[in-house]
């Protein structure tokens, strides 16, 4: 299991953050197939917002839903119904995974490369079978129309309106991260959806703080400059939610212990 879960950094810059008064906000990192964990961090998630009544309740994902867990097909199923719920905001932004999903729609081609990406799973959860042979072109083809004809078209709808980035108050909210020096208006969607080093290792402030996922680290990474909430649930069993009120951030995290799922929760700074 991975270390401690908890790790802050030491910021470049002293910054206080905040979102507006009245708004509570839910970021959600990676999720990557983990359907087993969502829906207990999802259920936590619309309590806390239904039991504390705030004027402005939302919930931003961060993307990357589907691949390399087993059920990205229930993952996008739950997200469908999240988007549903009429007393709560929701803002899905895209991730690279969906990025990759939806161009093997149209692009048979690219199906090798994006099964060696965790595409496989994603295919399997939709019940589409897998050419043995990476040059097996008519196999790719057969593959990419069996996905068009078992996709649902409220997945199709789902991923058609997903955002490349979301804002609030003193926050802004991106899959990958975003390039040093540039305004975060003027941000590519390239690298809103694929950005690392350059972001990660950056010194330089943003007009805001920047909530992502994209790169997983073993603790949620808190600093000045960014938060990053990608815990790798497909791998580590962690799916992490940020939860932001006023200049206040706490954690809900689910975590796979033996056969059931325990959600903790925790105040960060």
């Amino acid at each position: 299991m991975i270390g401690s879960l908890f790790r802050k950094t030491k910021p470049a810059v002293r910054r206080t953050a905040s979102v507006p008064d009245g708004a509570v906000v839910w970021a959600v990192g990676d999720v990557h197939g983990r359907a087993d964990l969502l829906l207990p961090l999802l259920t936590g998630i619309v309590n806390d917002l239904r039991a504390t009544k705030p004027a402005r309740p939302m919930i931003v994902m961060l993307g990357d839903y589907v691949d390399r867990g087993a059920d990205s097909r229930g993952v996008i199923d739950l997200l469908c119904r999240l988007s549903d719920v009429e007393d709560i905001e929701t803002h899905f932004l895209r991730g690279n995974h969906e990025e990759r999903f939806e161009a093997f729609l149209t692009e048979p081609e690219l199906g090798p490369s994006w099964c060696e990406y965790g595409g496989r799973e994603a295919l399997l959860s939709y019940g589409v079978t897998i050419p043995a042979l990476k040059g097996d072109s008519e196999g790719w083809v057969e593959a990419s129309a069996n996905l068009n004809a078992a996709l649902p078209d409220s997945h199709r709808r789902f991923l058609a309106r997903q955002l490349s980035s979301y804002e609030i108050g003193d926050y802004f909210f991106a899959h990958a991260g975003a390039r040093p020096g540039i305004a975060l208006a003027e941000q590519s969607e390239q690298d809103l959806m694929w950005i690392r080093g350059d972001f990660l290792g950056g010194r330089t402030p943003f007009e805001k703080v920047v909530v992502h996922g994209h790169t997983p680290e073993e603790a949620v990474h808190a600093d000045s400059r960014r938060i990053g909430i990608d815990t790798g649930a497909y791998a580590t069993g962690v799916l992490t939610g940020l939860r932001l009120e006023g200049d206040t951030r706490q954690l809900l995290q689910t975590r796979t212990m033996g056969k059931t799922v325990e959600t903790t929760r925790r105040t960060i700074s």
